[in-house]
């Protein structure tokens, strides 16, 4: 195992901990943790409304992103996914929708490329 995937596993290992302390399992479907995953990136996101691009609080945007990666994290071990395995095979299909080529310096969409 790379010492990232530890490093993954480590955390996801204190993630399960601290909710089964709690005895949150219970709660922790994969509905309601798409709709808490959801819910984070909305707090994450509203860090950033009406401002500038650089006027955000960061220490506010880490504790909205550590509570996103939190849950994703929970939703990848319910399924029993591994978190590097999933992102390097979403990265290739996206490298096969967005070869270099053609989406160097672009934010168009795959399809309008």
């Amino acid at each position: 195992m790379s010492e990232s995937a530890n490093d993954i596993k480590s955390i996801t290992d204190a993630l399960i901990r601290f909710r089964d302390e709690r005895d949150w399992a219970q709660f922790h479907n994969p509905k309601d943790l798409a709709a808490a995953l959801s819910i984070e990136a909305g707090e994450l996101l509203e860090c950033f409304l009406w401002k500038a691009h650089g006027e955000a609080d960061e220490t506010r945007v880490k504790e909205e992103l550590a509570d996103v990666f939190a849950f994703a994290l929970l939703m990848a071990e319910h399924y029993q996914w591994d978190v590097s395995q999933i992102v390097r095979e979403k990265m290739v299909k996206n490298a096969e929708k967005y070869p270099v080529h053609k989406a160097h310096g672009s934010a168009k969409k795959y399809n309008e490329l």
